[in-house]
């Protein structure tokens, strides 16, 4: 199974859809927490299913069970915990939400985690690729788009 991962910031539309267009994409999953915000740009959701449809034949999918609480991206954000906490918070919110138990290997395979952030090394979406890993009984390949 091939998982992908992206973040829409520090990208061009071009970059950005050039990217998905590399892969072997099927599903775009959306595991942000704020999708229809005006910073997002072109990512923002509707704009996102209209282009990724059009311009890549590939299909948008929202998953808010993927996305951390409010309070937890605040405390992050606003500098109040550190990543490492952040992580373990985070990871502790995917084992009470049983996130493996919701989705299916065949769910997401090549289909691509979207988040914000530009690099996967400090973001949610790289922990729930690594926790699906983790947690399924199956070679996972990640990789990450940038």
């Amino acid at each position: 199974m091939k998982l992908y991962t992206i973040g829409f910031t520090q990208k061009s539309a071009e970059g950005f859809f050039s990217l998905l267009r590399s892969g072997e994409i099927k599903t775009l999953v959306d595991v942000r927490l704020n999708n229809n915000s005006q910073l997002a740009g072109f990512a923002k959701r509707d704009d996102l299913a209209f282009f990724l449809r059009e311009l890549c034949q590939i299909d948008y999918l929202q998953l808010p069970e993927l996305a951390p609480t409010k309070p937890l991206l605040a405390a992050y954000r606003d500098r109040d915990m550190t990543w490492d906490k952040y992580q373990e918070a985070f990871l502790e919110l995917m084992m009470k939400r049983r996130i493996e138990h919701q989705l299916t290997p065949e769910l997401l395979s090549n289909s691509c985690l979207l988040c914000s952030e530009h690099l996967p090394h400090q973001c949610h979406r790289r922990l729930v690729a690594e926790y699906l890993t983790d947690c399924w009984a199956m070679p996972i390949h990640v990789e990450h788009l940038f």
